[in-house]
C-alpha cells in the first residue's frame, strides 16, 4: 500500500524504522527484528540506506522481508554517491520486489577516505525529480525541524524542502526533534511556504545519553533543559535512562496527537522491545 493513501485516513499513524546489517554481517538478528517490530502491527516500517548506499542491497531484502509480513516496507534511498544508472537500477530491483514506497535522501558522506561524491546528484531534489519521473512510486523526503546542520538559516532551508515537495514528494518526515513547541513552529512556517504535504513527527526515544548528544551535535538538533536534565540525572544508570527514555518519548507522542498531529514515526534503532513497550504505553490513544 502506497504511505500517501495511508495518511489520507483521519487515524492516528504509527510506524517505526529499522537499519539492515552491514553487508558480510549476517541477516538473521535483522530479520528477527522484522519480526518482533511486525508483530505490533505499525502501520508502515521504513528500512534505512547505509552511507553511500553502503547497505542497499540489504535495504531491499530487508524491505521485501517486511512486506511478507502484510505490512507496508519504505526503503531509504540516497544519492550522495549515485550515478543515474544505479539509482535506475535500484528503481528496477525495488519494482521487482513490489517495493512502491521510497524515502529519497541526500544522504551522509560516509568515514571512507577513498569516498568520491556523486557528480550526477547534488541536492535530494534531483533525486526526487528522477524517482518522479517513473510515476509508480511513493515519493517521501526529509525535514528538519531545528533546520538542516548546512544550512545557516531556516528560511533557506524550508526554501530547499518546497524545493523537494516541488520536485515530486507526497510526504515528508521530520528528524528527531526533543522539544514539541520546536515542531510546532515549523508547522506554521512550512504552512506560510504553502508546503502542504502530510508530515510525520520522528521521534527517538533516549537510552543512551552520550550516544544521544554526538547525534545531536551531527544533526544539528537541540536539547531542551527539561531532557538535559534527564540525560544529566540518569546518564549512569542505564535502566533509569531506558525507563526515562521511554517515559518522555511517550509523554511526546501524547502531546503530539493532542495538538492534532496524527502522524508518528518511531526511530527504533533495532529495539523492538523499546518499540513495544511505547506502543503498549499508547495502546488506546493510537487504536
Amino acid at each position: 500500500m502506497r504511505i500517501d493513501e495511508l495518511l489520507k485516513r483521519d487515524s492516528v499513524t504509527f510506524s517505526c524504522e529499522l537499519f539492515p546489517p552491514k553487508i558480510g554481517t549476517d541477516l538473521a538478528h535483522a530479520k528477527t527484528v522484522v519480526r518482533e517490530i511486525a508483530a505490533l502491527k505499525p502501520d508502515f516500517i521504513s528500512v534505512t540506506y547505509g552511507a553511500g548506499g553502503s547497505t542497499s542491497k540489504r535495504t531491499v531484502e530487508i524491505a521485501a522481508d517486511i512486506q511478507s509480513y502484510g505490512i507496508p516496507a519504505l526503503a531509504h534511498m540516497t544519492c550522495i554517491a549515485a550515478t543515474r544508472t544505479q539509482v535506475s537500477n535500484m528503481l528496477a530491483d525495488l519494482s521487482a520486489n513490489h517495493i512502491e514506497n521510497i524515502l529519497a535522501l541526500r544522504g551522509d558522506v560516509p568515514q571512507d577516505a577513498d569516498f568520491s561524491p556523486s557528480l550526477e546528484y547534488r541536492y535530494a531534489s534531483e533525486l526526487i525529480e528522477d524517482i518522479s519521473s517513473q510515476n509508480q512510486f511513493c515519493i517521501g523526503a526529509a525535514c528538519y525541524p531545528d533546520g538542516h546542520v548546512e544550512c545557516a538559516h531556516k528560511d533557506e532551508d524550508i526554501d530547499h524542502l518546497k524545493q523537494k515537495v516541488e520536485s515530486g514528494c507526497h510526504f515528508l518526515t521530520s528528524q528527531m526533534f526533543f522539544d514539541n513547541n520546536v515542531f510546532y513552529n515549523f508547522l506554521y512556517r512550512i504552512l506560510k511556504k504553502d508546503i502542504r504535504v502530510p508530515v510525520i513527527a520522528g521521534i527517538m526515544p533516549v537510552i543512551n545519553s552520550r550516544q544521544i548528544k554526538r547525534s545531536c551535535e551531527l544533526s544539528g538538533t537541540t536539547l531542551p533543559p527539561r531532557f538535559k536534565a534527564i540525560t544529566d540525572k540518569f546518564a549512569d544508570n542505564p535502566p533509569a535512562m531506558k525507563q526515562a527514555g521511554i517515559a518522555y518519548a511517550t509523554e511526546q507522542i501524547i502531546d503530539l496527537i493532542s495538538n492534532g498531529v496524527n502522524h508518528i514515526h518511531l526511530y527504533t534503532m533495532n529495539r523492538p522491545e523499546i518499540a513495544r513497550e511505547i506502543m503498549e504505553n499508547l495502546s488506546e490513544i493510537i487504536r
